[in-house]
């Protein structure tokens, strides 16, 4: 089949190398290079980076408005039977998609966790279960007609960047039978139930905080549904520490203040509830990531030192 695929973001790549192998990539729609890093030096997309590498001859778009005549017009020019649109970043609209067939690719089971940021979100509530949504692109962010969708059980202990991964690969099994429905004439959409529809708005720097004062469960979600973005901010003994992992530990904190660091060498939180919360892996601001035992190596830990937040005031 001849495709034209839209994307930005890394979550997409293992989807478009798939989708090469298997299909005709007549273009590839990306945002334009952005400035990155310390020397704000012009960077392209992760997908604009692949396509480079990848694919050879084949026209890599980078408009700035995607629903510009000009741009609108050229995209539309490409002979491809179907579009694949995955974290590509800009909405595509009604004059683009006219009388073509175009999908997207979301990290979610929808309707739940509609907008930009899905997989923490599902961490962020405790759900025993994510997924990918394959769609029809719609005038309302994500509420296409469903056109397949995969499934997988969410481990607690995940960050939200080793799921995004995960789903990621996941990805490409779910496109490639959309698309082969879709030549097959077999391909049925079905519409998303409204009362079931959470929403995932884009997160912020200022999200990065935990309330130590909640159960360690909610704390642990919190972590690990901020990691890597925005991550969640700490400081202790006048050191900020971003926590990149922690595992539940149990109770017998009643009565403590949460917050507390009630076990130094164990790394041992004080939560809401009585619980407790072990550190695992940080990381000392300006610093490399390193686990516990070796951050208190290297810094001296007063017992019953408390957590609060980097970000002002008290956690917990």
């Amino acid at each position: 089949m001849d495709l034209v695929y839209f994307g930005s973001g890394g979550f997409g790549l293992p989807t478009l190398a798939a989708l090469a192998q298997r299909h005709t990539i007549w273009a590839v729609v990306t945002q334009p290079d952005r400035p990155a890093g310390r020397g704000g030096a012009l960077t392209p997309t992760p997908v604009a980076q692949w396509a480079a590498e990848h694919l050879a001859g084949v026209p890599v778009l980078k408009p700035e408005d995607v629903n510009e005549a000009g741009a609108c017009a050229r995209v539309r020019g490409a002979p491809a039977a179907a579009w694949v649109v995955i974290a590509y970043g800009q909405k595509l609209g009604r004059a683009l998609l006219d009388g073509r067939f175009a999908t997207n690719l979301h990290a979610s089971l929808l309707p739940r966790w509609r907008g930009a940021a899905p997989v923490a979100a599902a961490i962020l509530a405790g759900d025993a279960e994510t997924g990918n949504s394959v769609i029809t692109l719609a005038e309302r962010m994500d509420a296409g007609l469903v056109l397949g969708q995969s499934r997988r059980a969410l481990d607690p202990d995940l960050t939200a960047g080793e799921l995004a991964q995960m789903l990621a690969q996941d990805g490409p099994a779910l496109v490639l039978d959309v698309l082969a429905r879709h030549e097959q004439g077999t391909l049925e959409g079905t519409p998303q139930d409204e009362a079931g529809v959470t929403l995932a708005p884009k997160l912020s720097k200022g999200d990065g905080t935990v309330d130590l004062s909640r159960p360690a469960a909610e704390c642990r979600a919190r972590v690990h549904g901020l990691t890597p973005w925005p991550g969640v901010a700490v400081k202790l003994g006048g050191v900020e520490l971003k926590l990149w992992r922690v595992q539940l530990a149990g109770g017998g904190s009643d009565g403590v203040v949460p917050g507390t660091l009630v076990d130094v060498p164990e790394g041992l939180v004080a939560c809401g509830a009585g619980t407790l919360l072990r550190l695992v892996e940080v990381q000392p601001a300006g610093k490399r990531r390193m686990g516990w035992g070796e951050f208190i190596r290297g810094h001296k830990v007063a017992p019953r030192e408390r957590l609060v937040s980097a970000r002002g005031g008290q956690d917990g």
